[in-house]
């Protein structure tokens, strides 16, 4: 299948933050003919990523500071921490802002708040500027294998100029909505998966003590209404124990604390998901911090 990244002229564009999604979908963007300047805030990390990606031939530079990173782009793409390392790369003298382009456009694909969302896209606005807040799913492989899912919010426009590019390292991207729709929708996302993700620890903690192969239980139920992707990507790998690749379970306590702030401003009753990341503490107290999220099941043994 074509990708639609394949008749996409080469543009400019800038990738702050080189960690486990943003270094392949960096190099995604290098490998679709981009043009792209690397910042992280781990220097030796933006130079080894250079020096992987200029080796294959492609364009690929690194700047001092987030602000360098931007002066020459046309789309500025941020993969971060949380709401305070998006502010610290994004904002002040040295901050990506400082340096976007007239018409530049900053795309942000940190998993943060709505409300943080709101706030820099109004700052972007201000200065001439364009705001698209993008979080993903689809995990370190989605990101290695340039199939992510991404979510977003913002400006109609400033969308169709990012979608293209932005293909380059995703299978699906949807706008939903004003600025702050796309970590919304991020939110929904990892309602879903906490959800599925102890509902199928449950079961595979009940199949092994009531004696069965869970392997080929899982084969069987997959293939009917249980099927999901955790039950189809994980499952087995519960069975087995094997918890070292991944979604971090402390990555998942921080996308559930954002899940559980919005929803006591909206008024939402989610038990179900305080339940879970309270066992996602738990898991956290057993060692577990970068374990994958799936390691639900551990508390159950």
């Amino acid at each position: 299948m074509t990708k639609l990244y394949d008749s996409v002229p080469p543009q400019t564009v800038a990738f702050i933050g080189l960690g486990v999604m943003g270094g392949p979908m960096a190099g995604h963007l290098a490998r679709a003919g981009h043009r792209v300047t690397v910042y992280n805030r781990t220097a030796a990390r933006a130079e080894v990523w250079v020096a992987q990606h200029a080796g294959e031939g492609l364009s690929a530079a690194m700047a001092l500071t987030p602000r360098e990173a931007a002066q020459q782009a046309d789309i500025v793409f941020l993969c971060v921490g949380n709401d305070d390392d998006l502010r610290s790369v994004v904002l002040g003298a040295d901050g990506a802002l400082a340096g976007l382009r007239p018409g530049g456009l900053l795309v942000d694909h940190t998993t943060a708040s709505a409300d943080v969302a709101r706030e820099l896209s109004a700052l972007a606005v201000a200065q001439g500027g364009q705001f698209i807040d993008a979080p993903v799913s689809g995990g370190q492989a989605g990101a290695v294998n340039g199939v992510l899912t991404v979510m977003c919010g913002g400006d109609a426009a400033a969308f169709e100029t990012m979608r293209p590019v932005a293909m380059a390292f995703s299978r699906a991207i949807a706008l939903l909505g004003e600025s702050g729709a796309g970590q919304l929708a991020k939110m929904v996302n990892q309602i879903c998966i906490a959800g599925l993700v102890q509902g199928l620890s449950e079961a595979i903690a009940f199949g092994q003590n009531a004696g069965l192969d869970m392997k080929q239980v899982l084969d069987v139920i997959g293939k009917g209404a249980a099927q999901s992707w955790q039950m189809d990507n994980r499952g087995k790998t519960m069975v087995d124990d094997q918890f070292d690749f991944g979604f971090a379970v402390d990555w998942m306590r921080k996308d559930l604390g954002l899940v559980l702030d919005e929803a006591r401003r909206n008024g939402s009753r989610l038990p179900v998901t305080a339940l879970v990341d309270q066992f996602y503490a738990e898991v956290q107290a057993m060692g577990g911090r970068r374990w994958d999220t799936s390691s639900l099941v551990r508390r159950l043994r």
